[in-house]
């Protein structure tokens, strides 16, 4: 870059010398003519230590701040040449020469200012500012964010520690509040210094630099520039040794990345950045719920093997291994216990193949482990040294973001799901979904409906993590059904839509969560009702092999005389979905008691006469299909809408 900053600045610097070199010659106005001499050689002076310093130059103000130098000399020239000769001709060159020596001189003082400050900025250790005392340079007055913007960038590059955080802070603020700026940012390089101030910075500065980058991410093409530049290895290497708040800004960084340019997605997982994600979420997680089962697993052996399990990784196949049955011979009642099955499944494995000598003394090397487990075990490689000495707040907070990370991640993505799925990561939900904050139940519950919507349309995903047998699956699914019972919280829908994309996987005898569903068709708003509807589609629709028994199931929940009433008097958004619903059920069973006193085959024939059916060629033809089925077992009667009236 210095060769091109010096071919740069060799036209001002030949200018400044033939201005010099023409005022010596002046017949007229040579007091103006000195002045301009003097402030040439001050502006020549400070280009040729430019010249000198044109490694350490910021390259892209140069450009312009040069530029309208040279513009500025070739002036002073033009002027100063028509004081030479015949003066009484010369004096007629204008009709205010006055006026155009105070401009000149003017614009002068303007590039030497300039000039200073970007030596200032550039290399402020050398001292080469001149008698610039700071602030933006005279051209920040055509435009003043993008000299704010060089100047930020600038301290980058030169600054000390404190003033580059305070710099990385800015550019961020600016980033937030325009796209435009934060376009700006991105084209004059600014990701190249705020990568390096977060891979070599401390504390602030790091996380002011991880906030400003996931800023400058808002559309794929800025996703592109920054992880072109290195992006992707600094973030790993954050996630993997930085300080904790630096981690959650980093993972929250990850997080807008994948979402506004999902094709970063494969080069995340890639640079092991899921694996470390999953190592944050696991931190404090799955091992603080093990705690509880130690107690209550009286065999010395189970204890051994809990305590063992702790120093793996937790970023390992649970469903590659055979299932452990619950030693009281039943289903497990809570998540504590599934976790722990879990926990020493995978432990057990390894124990197996491992002998030693010293039952005792393997005892005793356990307990020791057990008591300085907190400051020794790591997570896929994460250094996580002094880490239970956070606050819980912070702590709290790189869950959330890696939770969120996680999601984004994971949607449309099956490789990334496989990843995720094949970790400890799903057991993790499941206890976030029990016992995080708000935020953290939410971002788990989206990360888990995105996986869910994936195995959806992967049935080699849906057999590997969401198999009837595997304790994380249950441990998710209990928890999700659990939600939608409560039915009160912002994560009902995400619940609702992992059931619905699930439906393949569930037993005919696992229909416990038909009830729940059927009763959020139950004056509810109408997104949820509407997502109900789908949910319990994907149960009773001829894809799904068990649809007869799912139908079934529906009928007796009551869900009947709530798809009636949604699909006479439910909005648009709500009445279709319902009316799909109702004909894959009546369909599929058409000879139910249930639905004949309700009088199905009526609704289905005053729907088929709807405007809105009968431009949708696919559901008039599962209306056609489903009245000829009932018509078979039914007769038609008036429609019952005395019977929908209190």
């Amino acid at each position: 870059m210095g060769d091109i900053v010096k071919q740069i600045l060799a036209k001002p610097i030949q200018l400044a010398d033939q201005v010099t070199k023409a005022a010596d010659e002046a017949t007229s106005f040579k007091q103006a003519c000195a002045d301009l001499k003097a402030k040439t050689e001050k502006l020549a002076l400070m280009l040729r230590q430019a010249a000198r310093a044109s490694s350490d130059l910021y390259e892209r103000p140069t450009r312009r701040i040069i530029e309208e130098t040279e513009q500025v000399l070739d002036k002073a020239l033009s002027l100063v040449l028509r004081c030479r000769g015949n003066a009484l001709m010369k004096r007629v060159f204008t009709l205010n020469p006055g006026a155009a020596f105070r401009k000149v001189s003017s614009h002068l003082e303007n590039s030497i200012g300039d000039i200073s400050w970007l030596l200032r900025v550039s290399a402020p250790a050398d001292g080469l500012g001149g008698d610039y005392l700071g602030g933006l340079p005279p051209i920040a007055a055509n435009e003043p964010i993008l000299c704010l913007i060089w100047e930020q960038i600038a301290v980058l590059h030169t600054g000390p520690t404190e003033e580059r955080a305070d710099a990385a802070a800015s550019l961020a603020s600016l980033a937030s509040g325009s796209q435009r700026y934060g376009k700006l940012i991105l084209e004059e390089g600014g990701v190249g210094p705020l990568l390096k101030l977060l891979k070599e910075g401390k504390g602030e500065g790091q996380e002011n630099a991880a906030r400003a980058i996931g800023l400058l991410g808002r559309d794929p093409e800025s996703v592109e520039h920054v992880i072109h530049v290195g992006a992707c290895s600094v973030f790993a290497k954050t996630l993997k040794e930085g300080p904790m708040k630096v981690q959650a800004m980093v993972a929250w960084a990850v997080s807008e990345f994948a979402k506004n340019h999902p094709k970063c997605q494969d080069l995340f997982a890639q640079h092991n950045i899921i694996r470390l994600l999953v190592g944050h979420l696991a931190f404090e997680t799955v091992e603080e719920h093990s705690k509880y089962a130690i107690v209550s697993m009286k065999p010395n052996s189970i204890h051994a093997l809990v305590i063992a399990s702790k120093k793996e990784d937790p970023f390992h196949p649970l469903d590659k291994q055979p299932p452990v049955p619950h030693p009281l011979g039943e289903r497990p009642r809570n998540l504590h216990r599934v976790i722990t099955s879990t926990i020493a499944m995978h432990a057990a494995t390894k124990h197996g193949n491992e002998t030693n000598p010293n039952p005792n003394q393997n005892q005793n090397q356990n307990q020791n482990q057990n008591q300085n487990h907190q400051r020794n075990y790591s997570h896929s490689g994460i250094n996580m040294k002094g880490r239970d000495l956070e606050d819980p707040g912070t702590k709290a907070n790189m869950k959330e973001m890696a939770a969120m990370a996680l999601w984004h991640l994971a949607k449309g993505n099956s490789a990334n799901c496989r990843s995720i799925t094949e970790s400890r990561a799903l057991l993790c939900f499941a206890v976030l979904l029990e016992k995080g904050t708000e935020a953290v139940q939410y971002n788990s519950a989206m990360a888990v409906m995105e996986i869910a919507a994936v195995a959806e349309k992967d049935a080699e995903l849906r057999k590997s993590a969401f198999k009837p047998n595997s304790p994380a699956c249950k441990a998710v699914v209990d928890q999700v059904v659990k939600i939608m019972e409560k039915a009160d919280s912002k994560l009902l829908v995400p619940c609702i839509k992992t059931i619905g994309n699930l439906a393949r996987t569930f037993k005919a005898t696992e229909s416990r969560m038909i009830g729940p569903l059927v009763r959020l068709l139950d004056e509810r708003e109408a997104e949820v009702l509407r997502e109900a509807a789908i949910a319990l589609t994907k149960f009773a629709c001829t894809e799904n092999y068990l649809h007869v028994d799912h139908s079934k199931a529906i009928i007796s929940a009551g869900g009947a005389k709530h798809l009636i009433q949604l699909v006479y008097f439910g909005e648009e958004m709500v009445q279709i979905p319902a009316l799909v619903l109702l004909s894959y059920i009546a369909m599929h069973v058409p000879d139910s008691e249930e639905l004949a006193q309700a009088e199905v085959l009526g609704v289905l024939e005053w729907a088929s006469k709807q405007s809105s059916i009968a431009h949708d060629q696919t559901l008039e033809a599962l209306l056609l299909e489903a009245k000829s089925k009932l018509e078979l077992y039914q007769s038609r009667g008036p429609r019952g809408f005395h019977k929908l009236l209190p």
